[in-house]
């Protein structure tokens, strides 16, 4: 049984860490009005509370100032502050199992309305949520108990979560229980000592007590396949990055390699000299090498419900060794048999770009491997053999135009990711 059936969050520092944000903008306000900087101990003391409010009691400042600061300090957070941002772990998947099991949920914050309802829609939270209540522009002061009560629905067992002392404050002015969130913002001494109902040290503690049934997040095995050079490590750098933005713990990975004895196996594979390998060879030194990753590295990570990134996996082997090197895909299935069965992906986004561009594109940053020498016929029949892939697995693979920007190859990738793991539940 469910504890509470409204659960009242705050937002800065218990459904989101947008420290760096906060922290970014406040010092830009302060270093156009020529005034020093306070050290982070007395930064943080800006998570949560208006700003306003902040500049005045932490910098010393006049109202009529403390309104400038925050112009000066929008300046930069309506274009850029308010993305640098992360939801916290599993806060996504506690959101969702408790709408479904049909609790009231509402944000009560500081920080302005408008804001924080384009932070919630911008990290996809918004859905979850019956009611937002914030400050106004016009407002240089807030009572987080009359927010609360803005919210606060009739006959509900409610709970207010929040990692201030005046989260609790305002809990106990509205007549209901409060959660002290302590892995937030707040200095836990003060927090604690205005005695809240209870208190969680993690998110994974604030599941147990909000809703101990839920279960366990599962895992997401994404790989990211493509021609040489198409970009495949840099968009695994970016979006292993936007994913924990929206709270998803991210494994990166690669292939060759991810565990220490399939990296010994990637130097013999990828060196410049082969000493003369034969397909064969090559092809049972990727399979081994994954056999390996798989049972070491992926397995292990996607038991503990991360989302694995993995740069190239069994695809290109089908498309290298059994296309292009002639080896015959079948072949080159039987030997990846345990990859298949134990570890085969649940998404691949396929990065779709000309061999011939990729190719001049890889060899103007680096000196090519020992596959990436194989010549113009072996990559175009690396180019076909993934558009074949493609039309065979088209319920895996997830085209991705990687001739535009680097930050427009990330953005659709996500989006697109995004959307199929929202499909697969993956929360």
């Amino acid at each position: 049984m469910l504890l509470y059936d409204a659960v009242i969050f705050d937002l800065d520092g218990t459904l989101t860490d947008s420290a760096p944000g906060i922290f970014a903008c406040a010092e830009y306000a302060l270093n156009k009005m020529g005034l020093p900087v306070p050290p982070e101990a007395t930064l943080r003391r800006f998570l949560g509370p208006p700003l306003a409010e902040s500049y005045m009691k932490y910098c010393g400042m006049t109202e009529k100032q403390a309104t400038y600061a925050t112009d000066l300090y929008r300046e930069r957070y309506i274009p850029i502050g308010w993305k640098e941002n992360k939801v916290y772990p599993r806060i996504r998947a506690l959101l969702n199992a408790l709408k479904e099991r049909g609790v009231y949920l509402a944000v009560a914050t500081g920080k302005p309305e408008h804001t924080s309802i384009d932070i919630l829609r911008y990290f996809d939270l918004l859905q979850y949520f019956d009611a937002v209540a914030g400050p106004t522009p016009q407002d240089l002061h807030a009572d987080k108990g009359a927010l609360i009560r803005r919210v606060l629905p009739a006959s509900k067992r409610a709970v207010m979560v929040g990692d201030t002392a005046g989260d609790v404050k305002g809990a106990y002015d509205a007549g209901i229980a409060s959660i002290a969130a302590l892995y937030g913002y707040g200095v836990n001494e003060e927090v604690l000592a205005a005695k809240p109902t209870h208190a969680v040290e993690t998110t994974g503690d604030l599941c147990d007590l909000l809703c101990p049934e839920m279960e366990k997040p599962r895992g997401f095995f994404v790989t990211l396949e493509g021609v040489d050079g198409c970009g495949k490590s840099t968009q695994a750098a970016a979006l292993k990055e936007r994913l924990e933005q929206f709270g998803y713990p991210v494994r990166r990975t690669r292939e060759p390699g991810g565990c220490p004895i399939a990296e010994e196996i990637r130097k013999i594979v990828l060196a410049k000299e082969d000493g003369g390998m034969c397909a064969e060879t090559e092809a049972l030194l990727f399979a081994a090498a994954r056999a390996q990753h798989v049972k070491d590295t992926i397995l292990p990570a996607i038991a503990r419900g991360e989302i694995v990134l993995c740069d190239r996996f069994v695809d290109s082997s089908l498309v290298y060794q059994g296309m292009a090197r002639g080896l015959g895909l079948d072949w080159v299935k039987e030997i990846n048999r345990a990859a298949f069965r134990e570890g085969a992906p649940d998404a691949t986004l396929w990065l779709q770009m000309p061999h011939e561009k990729a190719m001049a594109r890889r060899m103007a940053v680096s000196q090519p491997d020992r596959i990436e020498q194989a010549g113009d016929s072996f990559h175009a029949q690396t180019e076909a053999g993934f558009e074949e892939l493609a039309r065979q697995y088209p319920e895996r693979f997830i085209p991705v135009n990687a001739d535009q920007s680097a930050e427009e190859v990330t953005e659709e990738a996500f989006q697109k990711l995004f959307q199929r793991m929202r499909e697969r539940g993956v929360l």
